[in-house]
């Protein structure tokens, strides 16, 4: 058996030419802000789209603050070099209004070359009849056939989609082998992800400096320990100098997408001297919105002063600041002098283990019945919730369906509560759990 990943596709274009009004089209909420201040899509970079049961991530490359022409293509460059290092697929988009610019033929020049996909979209085509004949001279740019659109009144967008997904191959999403485990390192910039990777591998496999920015492309990296296969995906993503604070983030948060998009663990790398932070959180929450297994490893444990509570005390913040992943598991490393780097092996290969386990309806149903009997569901208006069966329709993560009388009287926290007794029951330290909840009527 083999694991799918969701392929990427990025979005690239100019200031202006709709790339969030297309973006909050096919994520079907609006989810990045859009207002006439170009460069204001900032929160939600990345979302999930489905199209005739494919799935994939959708990416919004970024903002660019056009204060003159050559700083827009110096980013839009950034831009297509993201998508090119990230996606899968690549959508260019250009305005029919705006007509072709000089901007669009350079960054075509850098899409074409890289062999991968590439769709020309041409947005704002709002009536057919007066504006086709000027997507023609899109042609000009050299990447095929344009594909217009209207991203704000929805035309087209089907069209596009189609198009998009026969690119993915057959069976939808890449086929990954089964028998590797891959493991994501992510964590912010100068946190040690390369020299955790080179003290796991032993031997200096990238190339680390202190200047922050000198690990090229995400990196993967197989390795077997033990007999067992392993890839570390790296994140180090291209950083300079001159880059301004966001589009570090933004850089950061694609690649870290991408790269989580393709593991089975994450490791999420904090440093103990700084502690935990809010751009910890944000990295920490792609992988539980993915569902994948989690630990988190507070790296340069040795630099810092310890008295018997340092590690409770530790802890407790960390599980404060990621309350929503009380699951992943937490370990005190250090990448430099190798402290428990033998033990993260284990722990990625217990995350693993149960990122993937099954169990049996049978004994899922013994469970829930226990856990009705000790805690009564809740009522409303007199009418009481009733949990007919349980069964685990996935793995990677865990994913059960609940069978009840009523949606609405499943409230989250009695949710919670049958999680927390069959996490007592089998553990599932390190992973996610996924519960959908079904009605079915009383006569069945």
């Amino acid at each position: 058996m083999s694991t799918k990943r969701k392929p990427i596709v990025a979005v690239v274009g100019r200031p202006n030419v709709g790339k969030s009004t297309l973006f909050n089209a096919l994520a079907g909420q609006r989810i990045s802000i859009v207002k006439d201040t170009p460069g204001i899509t900032r929160d939600r970079i990345y979302a999930d789209v489905s199209w005739l049961d494919r799935q994939f991530t959708l990416i919004d490359t970024g903002g660019i603050e056009p204060d003159s022409s050559d700083v827009i293509l110096s980013q839009m460059r950034e831009q297509a070099q993201i998508a090119i290092d990230t996606a899968d697929v690549i959508l260019f988009m250009v305005d029919v209004r705006q007509g072709l610019v000089d901007a669009d033929s350079k960054v075509a020049d850098m899409l074409r070359r890289s062999h991968k996909p590439i769709l020309l979209v041409v947005n704002k085509v709002d009536n057919y009849e007066k504006y086709m004949a000027d997507t023609y001279e899109f042609y000009n740019l050299g990447i095929g056939e344009p594909h217009p659109i209207s991203a704000a009144n929805q035309l087209g967008i089907g069209d596009l989609l189609d198009e998009v997904i026969s690119y993915f191959g057959e069976g939808g999403d890449q086929e990954e082998d089964e028998d590797v485990v891959r493991v994501a390192i992510v964590g912010k910039p100068n946190v040690g992800k390369s020299s955790l990777i080179n003290k796991l591998i032993g031997e200096n496999r990238l190339i680390v400096s202190d200047i922050a920015g000198t690990t090229r492309d995400a990196v993967d990296t197989p390795v077997t320990h033990n007999k067992k296969d392993y890839i570390f995906i790296d994140t180090a993503g291209l950083r300079r100098k001159n880059k301004i604070k966001e589009e570090l983030e933004r850089y950061m948060i694609v690649r870290t997408v991408g790269a989580v998009e393709r593991a089975d663990v994450v490791i999420l790398l904090i440093d103990a001297i700084e502690g935990v932070t809010e751009q910890d959180a944000k990295i920490a929450g792609i992988a539980h919105e993915r569902g994948k297994a989690v630990i988190i490893a507070v790296n340069k444990w040795d630099a810092i002063e310890k008295d018997n509570k340092t590690v409770n005390r530790y802890s407790a913040k960390i599980r404060n600041v990621l309350s929503y992943m009380p699951y992943a598991e937490i370990t005190y490393i250090s990448a430099v002098t190798g402290q428990r780097l033998p033990k993260l092996y284990d722990l990625i290969d217990m995350v693993h283990e149960n990122h993937a386990m099954r169990i049996s309806t049978g004994v899922l149903n013994e469970i829930m019945s226990e856990a009705v009997a000790m805690q009564q569901p809740p009522s409303d208006k007199g009418k009481r919730l009733r949990l007919y069966y349980i069964t685990q329709v996935g793995v990677k993560p865990p994913t059960f369906v609940i069978f009840v009388n009523d949606k609405e009287l499943m409230h989250f926290s009695y949710t919670r509560y049958i999680e927390n007794q069959i996490r007592e029951a089998f553990g599932f330290k390190g992973t996610p759990l996924k519960f959908i909840i079904r009605e079915r009527n009383e006569g069945k």
